[in-house]
């Protein structure tokens, strides 16, 4: 349901609380004495049945008894008790209540089930059950069993653990630091992660969300809320569990590799999430956030008045990936005026064990001024020749001298102060200057923020397109497949595998199969006559490696070695696994490439988020070297870099010595390929390239592996990724009235040239009507938002002229959180109106919404844009007038009408998947 009824749920007026109790030490209790102490200014209302008052205030026996229908209850009650709560809560109109009790199960037949299912039938959002609570302090609403109130800030923190969120309460309290709402979501009966994301994504209030989650239930529901969400404002992680789950037993390398937690690993990353790995971690990075600090760049200074420290955290920071920032000629001139001789004359900037208060601040105004410097890390070590109180206070003076003249000044400061006292943290804290206990903790605070605005710039890359070089058939991969699965296997023989992936235009070492020694002889005569040695392997669906039943002979150049080999094989074979279906052996050609490097890449089965892409070293040692990194597909040329760069192995592609370089993008593209397959052929559950061979000519797979089933979630419809892919089925042309043509297709992250430009040959006038305002300028974030779709979000067709290419005019919608309502815009190169161009182009947008199960299409249009109001009301929307905004008129499309479905028919005339070209996919 998303962040339906949300808001009167963390913003009630009224609140109920259903069991409270009189009793010392009890959850009841408890719960009341935090509703009255944080200054709720609602009405307050306790209900149970056994007590006539508690704590002072009156008590009701039931809901339905109340002088008032609450907006929140808050449940104490015993488990057994709730169903019947949420029901008398469901009758009288309750907006939505947090359950903290424990106890009322899972699955079906349970209490939670029987509570669940009332509540979705009357519209009420739950929080809970077994959960710490609710607190939103600029509500003023405590409905927790927190141990203290949490101060008002900017930092909104949900926490599948109530211990988690007591535990930022309690450290926050400590930093003086606040939050807009903290919300403990427990077994997230109703409202879960992705819900509060869409929330807090959206709230005014909130410059920084926090997360502590232990597992994820809907991944495609929560990635596009995080990627959503992280886009509008940092969205940082901690995850609880994970080692709960070690490498499974798989039957491919790939399936070894593809370790649990490194999956949300690869999850948070895709979605753009700030991934730390305990409490502290977590407190450091929200200590920056919640003053809203976010770096420029990674370059640190560092004016210490110990050496050694300073050359501690410039290992420190160089071991995280950041970069002493090199001092300026003008700033060692400037630093030379201000400071004795002896000063380092380098970053770290030693000022030497004597330096007092003026030294400091002297330096500390000299390296704010330096261009080359994006932070200024400030550490004391205590001295009996200088206070170190006093210097605290003169460089927390200085910060807020430089704030009232350059307002971003006071982001670059970070402290450390070694064995600082409360009031040197109280003078920091004062001075809104994050501070921490070593040197260690302020470098990782500052890396962490760096690594969330590269991640902040990633989002909205622009990747290279490859529809020119990138055509894959996948007719012919998915024919491949099914008369795999019609034949009851699990597992493509070698021919089918090099079938496969020819469609995908990933190269392979040709590979036949042979019945026995004879027949291996016969099909390795080609090879032989080519002057090539060949390899002799078993074949069997039953063996996942070849290699650990010696089922693998090389360098075979005569028909008699090939002969005796191939019964070596199946011998060994049979001794090593009696229970195996051998079904003979493979022969292929020795592909000798001196300086090849060995990778491994496949596709791998999360539970949780499907299809997960696996790179790597390659080789039998594999799962010994464990050098990989996965992502989550579709990838795009720039996301499948990222996954190479993220091995250590990616450095031996590059030229070293006397071996020459792999081309760049040759194995990015490879894994482009790979993900594209795992998009449109769902049935692929496990694949396994190892050894995948690249050099200078290009990439070879030497061996692979694939495994195809038809998943429950596949029988039931579902897709198994976890991020919406590409919609290639809605590619194809339209016809105009006057009997042209333009091409149709969904808009691609690449096509950020193509729109810039469509928006220059669009008149000024037009660009105003759509736009509410004129537009002069169209810069990379705004036209990156128009073009990195999230497709279980939104939608956007680009019309293109057939002959030229060109985008000639553009449709788009974008649904609510419910997926129910979705808002339109439309805009067309000006030259081409009057031809039914927009009429076509929003009876596709009608099509696509109805194919989507949206109920309403809504758009704002300017009342003077009377072509658009006058297609509005010939396509059926009704149009009202915005009562606060009389230039604007509010048009709604109710989709669910029969008129509708003469408009909805299929007008888009479809194009072949494997003759479009197209292969790119959403970020």
């Amino acid at each position: 349901m998303s962040t339906f009824g949300l808001e009167r749920v963390l913003s009630p007026r009224t609140v109920a609380l259903v069991g409270g109790s009189s009793r010392p030490s009890s959850l009841g209790l408890a719960v009341l004495m935090n509703l009255k102490a944080c200054g709720f200014s609602g009405r307050i209302a306790v209900v149970n049945p056994n007590y006539a008052a508690i704590d002072g205030e009156i008590t009701s026996p039931d809901l339905k008894s109340l002088p008032f229908v609450p907006d929140l209850v808050a449940i104490t009650a015993p488990a057994a008790a709730i169903p019947g709560i949420i029901s008398d809560a469901a009758a009288v109109g309750v907006a939505g209540a947090v359950i903290l009790s424990a106890g009322l199960g899972h699955g079906a037949g349970s209490l939670a089930e029987t509570v669940a299912l009332t509540a979705r039938m009357h519209g009420m959002r739950l929080i809970g059950p077994n959960c710490l609570g609710v607190m939103v302090p600029r509500a003023k609403l405590n409905a927790s069993f927190a141990a203290h109130q949490p101060a008002e800030g900017r930092l909104a923190l949900i926490s599948q653990s109530g211990a988690v969120a007591a535990a930022m309460i309690e450290w926050a309290a400590e930093r003086r630091l606040g939050f807009s709402g903290i919300v403990s979501i427990g077994d997230q009966l109703d409202v879960d992660v992705a819900d509060l994301l869409d929330y807090f994504a959206q709230d005014d209030h909130t410059t920084a969300i926090l997360l502590y989650l232990e597992a994820v239930k809907d991944a495609r529901k929560f990635m596009s809320a995080a990627r959503a969400a992280a886009r509008l404002k940092p969205l940082i992680v901690v995850k609880g569990g994970r080692m709960s789950q070690g490498a499974k037993a798989a039957a491919t390398h790939t399936g070894a590799l593809a370790g649990s937690d490194a999956v949300y690993d690869a999850a948070f990353r895709r979605a753009g999430m700030l991934r730390v790995y305990d409490l502290r971690e977590l407190f450091d990075c929200a200590e920056l956030l919640g003053r809203g600090f976010v770096p420029h760049g990674n370059r640190l200074s560092i004016l210490t008045n110990g050496g050694g420290l300073g050359i501690l955290a410039i290992d420190r920071l160089v071991e995280l990936g950041g970069v002493p920032a090199s001092l300026s000629a003008e700033t060692i001139a400037a630093l030379d005026r201000v400071l004795p001789q002896g000063w380092s004359r380098a970053n770290p900037v030693d000022i030497s064990g004597d330096a007092d208060a003026a030294r400091y601040v002297s330096a500390l105004d000299v390296l704010l001024e330096d261009a080359n410097s994006d932070a200024v890390l400030v550490m004391n070590v205590e001295t009996a020749v200088a206070p170190t109180e006093g210097i605290a206070e003169a460089v927390a003076q200085c910060v807020r001298d430089r704030r009232t003249r350059k307002s971003d000044v006071a982001a670059l400061v970070l402290a450390s102060w070694d064995g600082a006292d409360e009031r040197t943290a109280a003078t920091f804290e004062a001075a809104r200057v994050p501070h921490f206990p070593t040197e260690d903790d302020a470098v990782r605070a500052f890396m962490y923020l760096v690594r969330y605005r590269e991640a902040s710039v990633a989002l909205t890359a622009t990747p290279p397109s490859i529809a020119s070089t990138f055509t894959p058939k996948t007719a012919a991969a998915r024919s491949v497949i099914a008369k795999t699965l019609s034949e009851g296997r699990e597992w493509l023989d070698p021919a089918e595998i090099v079938a496969l992936f020819e469609a995908y235009d990933i190269p392979i070492v040709p590979t036949v199969a042979a019945r026995d020694a004879d027949d291996a002889a016969d099909k390795a005569a080609p090879f032989l006559a080519q002057g090539l040695a060949v390899a002799v392997k078993v074949f069997s669906r039953d063996i996942s490696h070849k290699s650990d039943v010696g089922g693998v002979i090389l360098g075979l150049r005569t028909r008699e070695r090939v002969a005796e080999a191939a019964r070596a094989v199946l011998s060994r074979a049979r001794n090593a696994r009696p229970d195996a279906v051998l079904q003979g052996v493979t022969i292929q050609p020795m592909i000798e490439r001196r300086a090849a490097r060995e990778l491994i890449l496949g596709i791998a089965d999360d539970p949780t988020f499907g299809p997960v892409i696996v790179f790597g070293r390659g080789g039998t040692a594999v799962e010994v070297i464990n050098d990989k990194a996965l992502a989550l597909p579709p990838l795009d040329m720039n996301l499948a870099r990222d996954l190479v760069s993220r091995t250590r192995v990616s450095r031996l592609l590059a030229a070293y010595r006397d071996v020459p370089a792999v081309p760049a993008d040759v194995v990015p593209l490879t894994l482009v390929k790979l993900a594209q397959m795992a998009a449109d052929i769902p049935e692929v559950a496990e694949l396994d390239i190892n050894p995948l061979l690249a050099d200078e000519a290009g990439v070879l797979a030497l061996d692979a592996r694939v495994a195809v089933r038809r998943s429950p979630r596949l029988l039931a419809g579902q897709t198994r990724l976890a991020v919406r892919p590409y919609p290639s089925q809605w590619e194809g042309e339209l016809a105009l009235r006057d009997g042209s043509r333009v091409v149709i297709r969904p808009l691609r992250p690449e096509d950020e040239p193509m729109v810039e430009s469509f928006f220059r040959r669009v008149t000024a006038e037009d660009l105003r009507l759509r736009f509410f305002q004129a537009m002069k300028n169209f810069s990379h974030t705004f036209i990156a938002r128009l073009t990195q779709l999230d497709y279980a979000r939104a939608m956007a067709f680009a019309a293109l002229d057939p002959s030229t290419g060109a985008m000639v005019g553009a449709v788009q919608l974008h649904s609510d959180s419910l997926y129910e309502n979705a808002e339109y815009a439309i805009l067309l190169q000006s030259d081409l109106k009057g031809r039914g161009f927009g009429w076509a182009l929003m009876q596709l947008l009608i099509q696509y919404a109805r194919s989507e199960g949206l109920k309403r299409l809504s758009g704002e249009v300017l009342a003077e844009n009377t072509t658009m109001l006058n297609m509005c009301h010939e396509l059926g929307f009704t149009a009202v007038t915005e009562p606060t905004d009389r230039r604007i008129v509010n048009v709604v499309l109710d989709l669910s009408l029969s008129a509708v479905d003469a408009l909805g028919a299929d007008i888009l005339i479809r194009r072949s998947r494997d003759q479009s070209g197209v292969t790119e996919t959403t970020r």
